[in-house]
């Protein structure tokens, strides 16, 4: 791969790091999945800095960019538009929602109503949406980062396993360390620096990225390896529903996107252990008792996968 394609990745990276201080390998997470075109849910308690690492990215693009504040009185045509009667033309017009950016930004998209998070369902799936019987496509490149709060805390919503299965990648932040966290006292980055964020990246050059890790090499002993992992969580006796094909094939995306990061243009075996977690615990449903919200036992089981299924050499 060329030079240039790296210093992209690395300027990126250094941008987003001027005002998020803490999980660097979150941040290289959010990257794969920007790579992969791929969406990404982070999930963590209030005050990590969720919706300061999701905005940093969407400001490291020259991209159309829109927040959406998730609320329960939010309606599906808050999101994705509504028809109007203009009295001037006499005529409906259609007037696009946030959900018509590039980079859209869902903020605690728990705290909606099932019925509002179904609306993102067709958008995140096919990059379109249906309105009035009418399909209207989406601009691209097309991501949604969103954020949202534990399931034990008051005033959230489950969200659904179809909705769960249109993100890339579920992740967590944790707290930061002692260092870091002098460092957010210090600089305040969420009323200082995130405000002079400069984009890095225009959206031409993401799509040309994206085009790139989709180019990857991937030898036929890894495709091997991802169908034995997904076989052998639909066999687990402590799984319910184990990875889907939808599954591995975000697996092999985060893979190929993950080996470009670290300046490969082919797969090698840590690129795909390193992503069963993130990619895959959201997508599996234990038995009971193990059922859980937070997904802590189907984590622990796909680590037992991993341990199981011997990896190519």
């Amino acid at each position: 791969m060329s030079e240039p394609r790296f210093q992209l990745l690395d300027r990126l990276r250094s941008n987003i790091g001027r005002v998020f201080f803490g999980n660097q390998a979150a941040v290289d997470k959010v990257i794969v999945c920007l790579l992969a075109r791929g969406h990404i849910l982070i999930e963590d308690v209030p005050g990590v800095g969720k919706t300061i690492l999701a905005t940093a990215l969407a400001r490291s693009l020259d991209c159309t960019i829109s927040r959406i504040q998730l609320t329960p009185d939010l309606l599906p045509g808050d999101v994705l538009g509504v028809t109007v009667w203009d009295q001037h033309k006499s005529e409906f017009i259609f007037k696009p929602g946030p959900i018509f950016s590039n980079i859209v930004l869902a903020d605690e998209i728990n705290r909606t109503t099932p019925r509002t998070q179904s609306a993102l369902l067709e958008a995140m799936n096919e990059a379109q949406v249906s309105i009035d019987g009418q399909t209207r496509k989406l601009v691209q490149p097309f991501i949604v980062i969103a954020t949202q709060n534990p399931f034990d805390y008051e005033g959230t919503y489950f969200l659904p396993e179809s909705q769960l299965d249109r993100f890339l990648m579920r992740i967590s932040l944790g707290y930061p360390s002692a260092e870091d966290e002098a460092r957010i006292l210090d600089i305040d980055p969420s009323h200082t620096a995130l405000q002079d964020l400069s984009p890095v990246m225009t959206a031409d050059d993401l799509v040309q990225l994206q085009a790139v890790a989709r180019g990857v090499r991937l030898d036929p002993s890894l495709t091997d390896y991802v169908v034995r992992l997904a076989a052998a969580t639909r066999d687990h006796d402590q799984l319910q529903v184990g990875v889907s094909p939808r599954g591995t094939l975000a697996l092999v995306q985060a893979a190929k996107a993950t080996a470009m990061i670290n300046r490969r243009d082919y797969v090698v075996p840590d690129d795909i252990i390193s992503n069963v977690v993130p990619v895959c615990a959201h997508r599996v449903i234990a038995r009971a008792p193990l059922q859980d919200a937070d997904g802590t036992a189907a984590q622990q089981v796909l680590r037992q996968v991993l341990e199981t299924v011997a990896s190519p050499v």
